[in-house]
């Protein structure tokens, strides 16, 4: 799958730990190149692409990082 032909190399979340639950996948090369973040669910590679600003996910990051949305 690529976004504006870039062609994306896709992570995972470090907080997956290969347990198979609710897992995202990024491409932090193109959000480098491009200035968007491509952001999908690992369990459905071939299924939608969301795509975030940078700062904002940055800042969404930052915010999970210092508990601004409690826990699930």
């Amino acid at each position: 799958m690529t976004t504006d032909s870039l062609p994306l190399i896709w992570f995972k979340s470090s907080y997956s730990g290969g347990n198979g639950g609710t897992c995202v996948e990024w491409a932090p090369a193109h959000a480098t190149t491009t200035g968007i973040v491509p952001v999908r669910d690992s369990k459905n590679p071939s299924g939608p692409v969301l795509n975030v600003p940078a700062d904002a996910f940055s800042s969404f990051v930052s915010g999970v990082k210092a508990g601004e949305f409690g826990t699930v």
